[in-house]
């Protein structure tokens, strides 16, 4: 079956460009043109993946997709916009976006971000992504952290770095390419964020005090899980 793409932008030109193109690659596309529509739009008949600028009359990309994650968490969004600074960006992931891509932007670059997210989604839909890490278990999937009976929503961001840090337990991951998974691009703005996010890890991951996540320093972070004594 095809994959249906919601390509949501006020821009109409670069709409009908970026429509055809997503056409020829054989993907199923539905249009709109502000956020109220793409809300309906995607309540109406849904999406396998979402394309939304960020700065749209009526309703922004951001309120939009707040409201879609309402009752569809996994649906993969890419964000485009023109707004370059990291709190905008933040904002992006913190609601829920996938992907972020700055105008303006090759159209290569988007079908490669669309084909990895729907690789992605088809990887996570054959099964829930759940870890065990010491005391806790974290269901990647819904974003949940749960340690003796009591559960944590994490944030779109903080999800990713822990999948990443627990899919490589006992090993380095070079900070570089956990910025480039997370974010996209390895920039020192992104740097700074990450140092903060894993700040935060550490701070949720308190309760179980075998598990550490290490600063290699000059390297990246690892995270290392130390059984407790029978």
């Amino acid at each position: 079956m095809k994959a249906r793409i919601l390509f949501i932008e006020d821009e109409r030109d670069l709409s009908l460009i970026v429509c055809d193109t997503l056409r020829q690659q054989g993907y199923e596309v539905a249009a709109a043109f502000d956020g109220i529509e793409g809300l309906a739009a995607y309540r109406s008949t849904g999406a396998d993946l979402i394309v939304a600028d960020v700065m749209m009359p009526r309703l922004d990309g951001f309120a939009m997709a707040k409201e879609i994650r309402r009752t569809s968490a996994d649906v993969p969004i890419i964000f485009l916009t023109a707004k370059s600074t990291i709190d905008d960006v933040e904002e992006g992931f913190d609601i829920g976006a996938n992907d972020y891509l700055k105008k303006p932007f090759e159209l290569r670059e988007l079908l490669v971000r669309i084909k990895a997210l729907l690789r992605n989604k088809a990887d996570r839909d054959s099964g829930n992504m759940v870890y065990s890490i010491g005391n806790y278990t974290f269901d990647a999937t819904n974003q949940l952290l749960a340690c003796n009976g009591k559960e944590t929503t994490l944030s779109n961001i903080e999800t990713r770095i822990l999948e990443k840090l627990t899919s490589n337990v006992g090993k380095t991951v070079d900070a570089s390419e956990m910025m480039i998974a997370v974010w996209g691009r390895d920039e020192m703005s992104n740097r700074n964020s990450l140092h903060g996010y894993i700040h935060k890890l550490r701070r949720i991951l308190r309760h179980d005090s075998g598990i550490s996540i290490v600063n290699q320093r000059g390297f990246g972070y690892m995270l290392t899980v130390r059984k407790h004594a029978e």
